[in-house]
């Protein structure tokens, strides 16, 4: 395993290839990120360290979704991979390595707790309980230069946890590395294709933002058309779009891990 540096310009095509492989199976791709984020819901739910559950779960997810990705990917000339295929591909992923995934699931719910608790020190946890919890954010706590604060501090120490955990999953799976080990090697990948990481990262925000438009105005137009009791309905549609665009999102980092090691 050997590490490869691509130009910029690839995180437009890590994009674009992603889309193109969605396009393939959208529905399976879909249900299993649907699977995926119940899974992490129902965890979420048990009694005091639900949450820690829910984090866990979150690199075998992950996971799961690239070895869909990867098992589309093989189908040549645009044709469509069997759905059966992609599902088994992502299960077998995610259940296979059980023991270095927990691993792996344990540190990054460890260090994820640690931005949190880090950044309860300039709020006195408010941000923390909103995001862990679900609190409820008034005005007031939001204009507060301590929440804000927080949640900057969030920001700025989850970007390297990201990057140690992105090809993390992907690296422990089908190369073997040690859990440990493949932090550090994800974020040195990361860190070494900074750019095309960066110009994936303003890509996919381009298309989120331009999806994000075009669904408003699907939702406002059709409120207008049916009235009042269609607005459940645009909310719906709105929830129901973002959902599909991060299933989209996670299509493509399966192509960021091809790409950057060379067997």
């Amino acid at each position: 395993m050997k590490l490869n540096i691509v130009p910029a310009r690839t995180g437009v095509a890590w994009v674009r290839t992603g889309l193109q492989t969605f396009a393939k199976r959208p529905l399976a791709f879909v249900s299993l990120f649907f699977f995926f984020m119940a899974l992490v819901s129902i965890a979420s739910q048990v009694p005091l360290i639900g949450t820690v559950f829910a984090l866990m779960l979150l690199p075998t997810m992950t996971l799961g979704l690239m070895a869909a990705s990867a098992e589309s990917a093989k189908a040549e000339n645009g044709q469509k991979p069997p759905a059966a295929a992609v599902f088994l591909a992502a299960l077998n992923a995610a259940r296979s390595g059980i023991r270095p995934m927990l691993v792996l699931g344990g540190l990054y719910a460890a260090l994820f707790l640690l931005v949190m608790g880090v950044s309860a020190l300039a709020d006195g946890g408010q941000f923390a309980k909103v995001y862990l919890m679900g609190g409820t954010v008034s005005r007031e706590m939001a204009e507060s230069g301590d929440f804000q604060a927080a949640l900057w501090i969030a920001m700025a120490l989850y970007l390297p946890l990201s990057l140690a955990f992105w090809h993390a999953p992907a690296l422990v799976h089908w190369h073997g590395v040690p859990p440990a080990k493949s932090l550090f090697f994800s974020f040195f990948a990361c860190f070494k294709n900074l750019g095309a990481m960066f110009v994936f990262g303003v890509t996919w925000v381009g298309v989120f933002v331009v999806s994000g438009i075009v669904l408003s105005l699907v939702a406002t137009l059709f409120a207008a058309v049916a009235g009042e009791g269609a607005v459940a309905a645009g909310g719906a549609l709105m929830v129901g779009g973002a959902l599909v665009m991060a299933a989209m999102f996670f299509t493509s980092t399966w192509f960021t891990f091809r790409d950057s090691f060379i067997d």
